[in-house]
């Protein structure tokens, strides 16, 4: 009985694993039929997804093409910086080892920031046991170390060989800091441009490239061959002079600080081309301090009484009178309805149209547009309309606000006030460039000019394309209407409102203007009633062949000082002698006299400047790194003039005897320094000696002769 028990035991036990084994094995081929399935259906969507897991798709950015003027100065460069990294595994054991203590003396010289050679020693012998595939060496190499780098043994061979990889790291400067900062611009990564960065942010940016980055040993590595270059920006080059950029704003803001003004700009156009060469934009802030903060030159605002120069142009060409005719003042004041208008010189009565023009009267403007044109306002207005003020300037910056040129059918048109109101520089709304224009086609014999800012873009030193000046509108009037316009002007500033404009070297012409002002002025809004008011003055020079049109428009603070010959016309005189001492009357260079010298000789400068004045001299030149903060001329008369790059190392202090003070504060302060001038002019001594070691933060005294 009990043997019989066992064995039914041993059955049921024998049973019950053969059930359990069954179990299993169904499992694992259910679990093997899912997984063929799975193969069969998904493999390929599972593996794209297990190697996506694993690789990566880089983007490699480009550089940024540079901004310069016309005579090669840096406006805005991108300066390249680099991460060194290495493949350690593709360089061969005994050629390691060779050459690991030449290098690591040689990269503890180059870098000079107090990592001894025997540490970076250590650091490559470690990686390279473990044949790390994308080590750092170092981070943020400025390109002159690089290229010394490149120079040794390893980092000289091909990337199979040597295993040398170099990132660029990009960074953006602008080496005249705020000077022209709403013109020129300013790029950001990761914030909307302005200025020119932003209108040829296209040009400038380049296109991307992009390479495979594989997972390995931790890290992410470059897969070999998957690389597609990245193709450089082109390079802009702008119209702004930056001496009478300079000239320009140093004068708006003494002008501005001096009354307390909330906010100003200044323009200078050539007048031939229609070549903006600087424009000043100043807003004062809470602290007290201005910034280029707006393009205030494409804010449009009531104009005032340099308007009066459009309504003379109207009247002139419709031949309803003559600068030699005359017209009753009426004492500076007169009523148009219920409104009244007055002059700031009362008690004038029957004049000239040109003493009414020269002394500014808004009672003679606004009773001639309304005696002849007030059943007929449009006839006016298409004056207007032909010069273009209801129309954009074209200027090539984005921003620009629209203007307000009124029509009867306005609905704010009064057919009683609004003619004889904007007669003399109210209800109309246009900007400072706008009335630039006006007045440089007046110098330029009629002929309106575009304004614009770049001449030209190219690309590695070879013109991609020459932008050429541009005509508007050939002729805005009659000869006889110019020349009359031409003489009013004249008389502005000889026996007008701008006699302060006067100089013993050259002729000035122009107008000033005074609007009261009814605004938004940094979130504060402004009525007529508060006391602020736009002080202006438009003109050019020489009066009797004039190269440049000058406009200032300045916003006064609440019943401060506001009259366009206290504002306007001080700009305006230091800009014209700048000019004039600069570009027009003083020392000209010979460029053939000095190509017959036996010898040149040049001082320390940006490669684009050496290499722009040798061409101007008919020189063959050849520039080894164009964009190279500072190079020297190297070779003689009579053989291929070199510009080569000037060795500037990091810690060290630069030689800058010799060298214009901007371009002096541009390398010392960009190298770390803070800088103390004494003087004026070209640097003839330096208190920290060229060639020995500082510390970022200390400050170096320039003694300017």
């Amino acid at each position: 009985m009990a043997k019989q028990n066992k064995t039914s035991i041993r059955r049921d036990i024998t049973r019950r694993v053969n059930f359990s084994f069954g179990l299993i094995v169904l499992f694992a081929l259910a679990i093997i039929g899912k997984a063929a399935h799975t193969q069969a259906t998904k493999g390929a969507e599972l593996r794209s997804k297990a190697h996506e897991s694993f690789t990566r798709n880089d983007t490699i950015r480009p550089n940024r093409g540079n901004i310069y003027t016309e005579d090669g100065r840096v406006l805005s460069a991108t300066i390249p910086k680099f991460d060194l990294k290495m493949d350690l595994s593709v360089i061969d054991k005994d050629t390691f080892n060779n050459y690991l203590d030449t290098i690591s003396r040689a990269l503890s010289k180059i870098f000079a920031d107090g990592e001894t050679a025997m540490a970076i020693k250590m650091r490559m012998r470690n990686a390279y046991q473990k044949e790390l595939k994308y080590w750092t060496l170092k981070k943020n190499v400025p390109y002159y170390q690089y290229q010394e780098i490149r120079t040794l043994p390893i980092f000289s061979k091909s990337k199979n060989k040597g295993g040398f990889l170099a990132e660029p790291v990009m960074k953006r400067v602008n080496p005249y800091g705020m000077l022209g900062y709403r013109t020129i611009g300013l790029w950001r990564a990761n914030a909307p441009n302005i200025g020119l960065e932003n209108a040829y942010n296209e040009e400038l940016t380049g296109k991307e490239g992009y390479r495979l980055m594989h997972y390995v040993g931790g890290q992410y590595v470059p897969i070999a061959g998957s690389e597609i270059e990245a193709e450089h920006g082109r390079d802009i080059v702008s119209t702004i002079d930056i001496e009478v950029q300079e000239v320009t704003h140093h004068a708006l803001h003494e002008v501005m600080e001096k009354y307390e003004c909330l906010q100003g700009t200044a323009i200078v156009m050539e007048v031939a081309t229609g070549k903006i060469r600087a424009i000043a934009n100043l807003g004062r802030h809470k602290d007290g301090k201005y910034i280029e903060d707006f393009n205030y030159a494409m804010i449009p605002s009531e104009p005032g009484s340099v308007f009066k120069l459009i309504t003379l142009y109207a009247l002139l060409e419709d031949g309803y009178t003559t600068i030699d005719g005359t017209v009753d003042c009426m004492g500076g004041i007169a009523r148009f309805g219920r409104q009244t208008v007055r002059d700031d010189h009362r008690g004038l009565g029957r004049i000239t149209v040109k003493e009414a023009f020269a002394q500014s009267s808004n009672v003679a403007f606004a009773s001639l547009a309304n005696i002849h044109y007030k059943n007929k306002p449009m006839q006016f207005i298409k004056h207007l309309q032909k010069l273009r003020l209801h129309m954009p300037s074209g200027i090539d910056l984005a921003g620009e606000r629209k203007t307000l040129i009124k029509t009867p059918d306005h609905k704010h048109w009064n057919k009683v006030t609004s003619l004889p109101w904007i007669a003399y520089g109210y209800e109309s709304m246009i900007t400072p460039l706008h009335t630039c224009m006006v007045y440089n086609a007046v110098a330029n014999n009629g002929k309106m000019m575009k304004p614009y800012l770049v001449s030209a873009i190219m690309d590695d030193g070879k013109l991609v394309k020459s932008i050429e000046p541009t005509v508007l509108v050939e002729q805005i009037g009659k000869p006889s209407t110019i020349k009359q316009l031409q003489q009013a002007t004249r008389a502005v500033v000889e026996k007008g409102t701008a006699k302060a404009a006067q100089s013993p070297y050259y002729t000035a012409a122009g107008k000033t203007g005074t609007a009261q002002v009814h605004d938004v002025i940094d979130g504060v809004t402004y009525r007529y009633s508060d006391g602020v008011r736009q002080g202006s003055f438009v003109g050019y020079f020489p009066a009797d062949n004039p190269k440049y049109t000058i406009a200032v428009v300045i916003r006064s603070k609440p019943h401060g000082v506001y009259y366009g010959a206290q504002l306007g016309v001080p700009v305006f005189k230091a800009i014209a002698d700048k000019l004039y001492a600069t570009k027009i009357g003083g020392w000209k260079l010979d460029i053939d006299s000095l190509g017959k010298q036996p010898t040149l000789h040049a001082k320390k400068a940006p490669s684009a400047q050496l290499q722009y004045l040798l061409q101007r001299m008919g020189e063959e030149v050849e520039v080894s790194h164009p964009t190279a903060l500072l190079s020297q001329l190297v070779g003689g008369k009579g053989v291929k003039k070199k510009v080569e790059p000037v060795d500037v190392k990091e810690s060290i202090v630069p030689d800058v005897a010799g060298m214009g003070v901007k371009e002096a504060l541009f390398l010392l302060e960009n190298a770390g320094l803070k800088v103390l001038l004494r003087g004026a002019g070209e640097v003839v001594e330096q208190s920290l000696p060229a060639g020995t070691k500082f510390k970022k933060g200390q400050t170096i005294s320039l003694t300017l002769n």
